[in-house]
């Protein structure tokens, strides 16, 4: 089976600006989170469109999802958000084996809430990855020179751009790979994670890569809500 997980379980505190996490902002006539739950439920092929939300903001998402999405609530499940993101994850596998026992190639596309512009093609190429790797991340090419420093003042070097890819989201793992690799990692190791790609490369497995667009943006900051809305052709009036 392919399931979904769509993560939004942080609380947004770089955006700096809003009452409530940024993936509850809207955006057009619906809020971030909204836009990108559509996308994955216009896949077919997914069976299952799981969100991590913070525990604080369950109730609320359901009620968007009544509002905007009412055709689709069987096919969203809704699971409380972890402490940082791979505890995410975890919490939606939980759930995933309550419904089903694992089969190897059962598949999780995880994504993040405030990448709404993510494309049809780059999820399908994400499910087509997975019958060649267990794991793969959707990159796109470093346009910008990319600068080490490791004391934050002075560059330590300077790498090829011409090796240097932006990871972004979907990473798409089959779950059951996920789980062995994660608990052989030992608990000092685990709090380093950044991403679910990273559990498969601390234990030296291919990650496949999956191209990428750069209008796939992540919604952090005051500036890409801005951008977001002008992709949308809105104008915005907040100057």
């Amino acid at each position: 089976m392919i399931f979904a997980g769509i993560l939004a379980g942080g609380t947004g505190t770089r955006m700096g600006i809003q009452d409530m996490p940024k993936q509850f902002l809207m955006l057009g006539e619906k809020p971030i989170i909204i836009h990108t739950v559509e996308k994955f439920l216009f896949v077919p092929s997914i069976d299952v469109v799981y969100v991590a939300v913070h525990p604080s903001w369950i109730t609320y998402f359901n009620d968007l999802v009544k509002k905007h999405l009412p055709a689709h609530i069987e096919r969203i499940a809704v699971v409380s958000g972890g402490k940082d993101r791979n505890d995410s994850i975890l919490n939606i596998i939980k759930d995933i084996k309550t419904t089903k026992e694992l089969a190897a190639d059962d598949m999780l596309i995880t994504h993040d809430a405030v990448r709404p512009f993510v494309s049809y093609r780059m999820i399908m190429d994400n499910i087509e990855a997975m019958k060649e790797y267990d794991v793969c991340d959707t990159v796109v090419m470093a346009n910008d020179t990319i600068v080490e420093s490791t004391d934050g003042k002075t560059i330590t070097s300077i790498p090829n751009r011409a090796n240097m890819f932006q990871g972004q989201t979907p990473q798409t793992f089959k779950i059951a790979a996920f789980e062995d690799l994660f608990y052989s990692l030992t608990s000092d190791m685990q709090k380093i994670l950044t991403d679910a790609c990273k559990v498969f490369v601390l234990n030296e497995r291919a990650v496949g890569l999956v191209k990428g667009e750069y209008s796939n943006i992540k919604i952090t900051t005051v500036t890409d809500l801005k951008i977001a809305k002008a992709m949308l052709g809105e104008i915005d009036n907040d100057k």
